[in-house]
């Protein structure tokens, strides 16, 4: 059984927290949160954009602490579960990491390569395990277009185009700040880096275009260079400023022997899939692959599920390893660097 410890008991806290009741493995025996109303179980103000509503929960036989150094010092808890402000990942990885614990954070790894990398460090240090919750590859529509990718189910990945928009996301207040959520770039557009990252390898320079709010991106579109110069591969993302369009994802993905579609958005409050997952084979047989139940819950219940087996195995995720988290990072850095200068970089 692996005992979990949740730090930070916001709306991705209270996610995992209900996900791991379901789990098999695994069960969280501390909570961490400054917010005594939340500590104690009261989670009624805790609303995201899918999933269940907060409401009172009984926390009978799970620690309750208000310092991540009494989770830390707790010697039943096996991992931290990190659900915290992304500028705070960093280092509070690094403490429970040095306290022995294995951990899992949200993404985005960090805010910067350079404390992705000291979170790498200190896992190696501590030989414990680090993983980035980048939930996409388990949704099921990015599930299947790994796997079949993987697998070389339709031949060589030829390339594809990835996008992730939102609309301005002003009940975010730290949403614009560098140093603290980091904008879309790290916000949003750090999933489909990944996922790119994990399909193609690593890019070997990349050229964005976009715009700019302040120091952050605020929309651009990318093209990603790899040592295979006939791997095609693109990338929009950003936000926009009008509201009736809150969120948009896709991808349009390019094999020797197939082209994967899909394309969901929610608009004026209502999910709409304009596309939904399609295969177009050589021969031209179309197919619409069955993908469940479509609860997005599922996609963090599997990516869980994943994790327990990481730490009962002592083995790296091949999805949710730090270091392919810490080259997402970086490709955004590097995507947002060339938007400021109108310049290729090179990674």
């Amino acid at each position: 059984m692996i005992n979990v410890g949740i730090a930070g008991i916001g709306f991705m806290g209270m996610i995992h927290y209900l996900t791991y009741q379901k789990l098999r493995g695994a069960k969280v025996v501390a909570l961490c949160e400054k917010d005594p109303v939340r500590l104690a179980g009261d989670w009624r103000t805790i609303q995201g954009n899918f999933g269940p509503r907060g409401e009172e929960m009984n926390l009978k036989g799970v620690a309750q602490y208000d310092e991540l150094d009494k989770l830390l010092a707790d010697p039943k808890v096996d991992m931290v579960d990190i659900c915290l402000p992304p500028a705070w990942h960093a280092d509070v990885a690094i403490k429970a990491l040095s306290a022995g614990k294995h951990v899992f954070c949200e993404k985005p790894i960090a805010l910067t390569t350079a404390d992705a990398q000291r979170m790498l460090r200190a896992a190696a240090k501590a030989r414990r395990l680090l993983m980035i919750g980048h939930v996409l590859p388990f949704f099921p529509e990015y599930q299947f277009a790994y796997k079949s990718i993987s697998h070389g189910r339709y031949g060589k990945l030829l390339g594809g185009h990835f996008k992730r928009i939102i609309s301005d996301p002003s009940w975010l207040a730290d949403f614009w700040k560098a140093d603290r959520v980091g904008g879309p770039m790290l916000d949003l557009h750090v999933h489909d880096a990944h996922f790119i990252r994990l399909v193609c390898g690593m890019p070997r320079a990349v050229t964005a275009i976009g715009r700019m709010r302040g120091n952050l991106v605020e929309f651009f579109s990318s093209q990603l260079q790899f040592d295979n110069p006939r791997l095609a591969v693109t990338a929009t993302s950003g936000a926009i400023n009008q509201q009736g369009r809150s969120f948009s994802h896709g991808f349009e993905i390019h094999l020797e022997k197939a082209t994967m579609f899909f394309d969901f958005s929610v608009i004026d409050g209502k999910g709409e899939m304009s596309m939904p997952l399609t295969v177009v084979e050589s021969g031209g047989k179309v197919l619409r692959p069955q993908l469940g139940s479509g609860d997005p819950v599922d996609a963090f219940a599997a990516e869980l599920k994943e994790v327990v087996a990481a730490v009962r195995q002592g083995r790296e995720s091949p999805i949710l390893a730090g270091r392919l988290a810490a080259d997402a990072v970086t490709i955004c850095q590097k995507e947002a660097r060339s938007v400021a200068t109108g310049k290729t970089e090179r990674l």
